[in-house]
């Protein structure tokens, strides 16, 4: 590690800068240099976090840049996110990971499954239950195709949020909020907005970067991965919608929003995530974020110089997650058209999920939910599908019930049609077993609190 009296000798060595450092490491920035920290990370910012009205339509920046590339493709978008299922279905063969297990082998199976539905999807063929509109176009138009080009299109951007600065300048301040209430460093502040804002399949991107880099332990990126990746605000609009709740909207927001993060706080403490070892990612330095000292904003300025200092180049960097975001959409997109399949298969044509719910009765009768049997079944079909328990009480006379399973269906984090498939394909270690014990116990957690706030303020 160099010194401030070996860098000193450096013809671009900042000697106030140095003496202003308040970690006692000499930055190593050329001052024509720190306008990345400013001009990449107000435009990372802008195209995760600003939304613009474009076209009549009002949505971020990174949605926008979705659209367009959609409009660039036109008729070709169905064949491109065939490709990355190809991709997807046939690179655990390929690489023999599919052998890793056995839990693995099933999934690069199941792989398989999702390719023949792909191919049939955008030939525009739904045979069977397919044909469902709440089944196969679902899938494919809602969660499919968007999923599959939102992750390699805002990974391009992903890189002025990570690389340049931003990620620990932001930690250090957030620092004394993060760790103490989720035991988490500072800079998992910025996968939890990327999530509200943008998307879970992004947020999970940053997460599996960062971790892979040892600046997150597997315990904190498992915290960050089944604790913060919940949807975004636009899909809350919908869920909202669908539960008649618009007139209460920045209740439900709030409310959602403090209630899931406060569910978080608990579930750290408590087993399965207590239980992830605070080891890094295989063969990888962890990179612990420093604990501030004295002046934050001064120490948090200084992170953000060494990182600068380390970054790469724009196009570099850029080339980096991009080709990360493909990968990693090519292994949640199979995922999410076979497994989220059988998911929406199970709650529609069968019994399970009623007898599933008759788990969270007692819950739901306990914090004197109206139509306990009912709440029961609507928080129990949201593992298979985000969406689902909001179809079940939608038009429900009861606004108590409708909010409480509103805040739910998001809080709960966990689902199979996408957010499963989405972790799994991550370097995160998290297996199915810990998926589904947090699952149950958000849910559980999530009624315990956000029943009686209904009935208080509506």
């Amino acid at each position: 590690m160099m010194t401030t009296s070996d860098a000193s000798k450096d013809p671009g060595f900042d000697g106030a800068a140095a003496r202003r450092n308040t970690t006692g490491i000499a930055l190593r920035p050329m001052p024509g240099h720190r306008w990345r920290f400013f001009v990449y990370s107000a435009i990372g910012l802008a195209m995760f976090f600003l939304s613009v009205e474009i076209g009549g339509e009002s949505t971020i920046l990174v949605d926008h840049a979705l659209t367009f590339v959609m409009w660039i493709l036109g008729p070709a978008v169905p064949w491109v996110v065939v490709a990355l299922v190809l991709l997807g279905t046939v690179r655990p063969f390929l690489t023999g990971s599919w052998r890793q297990g056995a839990l693995r082998t099933v999934f690069s199976l199941l792989n398989v499954v999702g390719l023949v539905v792909a191919i049939c999807a955008a030939a525009g063929y739904f045979p069977g239950p397919l044909a469902n509109p709440d089944i196969g176009p679902f899938l494919w138009e809602k969660l499919g195709i968007p999923v599959g080009l939102i992750v390699p299109v805002g990974a391009v951007f992903l890189a002025l949020l990570i690389n340049y600065g931003l990620m620990e300048f932001l930690g250090v301040l957030v620092q004394p909020i993060m760790r103490p209430v989720w035991k988490v460093p500072g800079r998992a502040a910025v996968d939890a907005v990327a999530s509200f804002v943008g998307s879970y399949s992004l947020a999970l991107l940053i997460t599996d970067r960062v971790y892979r880099e040892g600046r997150y332990t597997s315990q904190e990126a498992a915290i960050i991965a089944t604790g913060f990746s919940t949807v975004s605000a636009t899909f809350m609009v919908i869920v909202a919608s669908t539960l008649d709740l618009m007139q209460h909207w920045t209740l439900y927001f709030v409310l959602t929003l403090a209630i899931t993060f406060a569910v978080t706080a608990i579930t750290v403490r408590i087993p399965p995530l207590r239980g992830v070892p605070e080891t890094t990612y295989e063969g990888v330095e962890h990179t612990p974020e420093p604990v501030a000292h004295g002046n934050r904003l001064r120490h948090a300025w200084d992170e953000a110089m060494r990182a600068l200092a380390n970054a790469p180049g724009l196009g570099r960097g850029t080339w980096a997650t991009f080709k990360d975001g493909v990968l990693m959409a090519s292994a949640i997109v199979p995922s999410i058209l076979s497994v989220g399949l059988i998911g929406l298969l199970l709650a529609t044509y069968t019994p399970v999920f009623d007898l599933i719910g008759w788990l969270f009765v007692p819950v739901a009768y306990l914090v004197q939910l109206p139509d306990p049997a009912l709440a029961g079944k609507a928080v129990a079909v949201g593992i298979a599908e985000m969406f689902l328990p909001a179809t079940v009480v939608a038009g429900h006379e009861s606004e108590v019930l409708r909010f409480t399973v509103g805040v739910v269906a998001v809080s709960q984090i966990v689902f199979f049609s996408a957010l499963v498939p989405s972790v799994l394909a991550t370097k995160i270690p998290v297996n199915v077993g810990h998926l589904v014990v947090l699952w149950f116990v958000r849910v559980v957690l999530t009624i315990v609190i956000a029943a009686p706030l209904a009935h208080l303020l509506l």
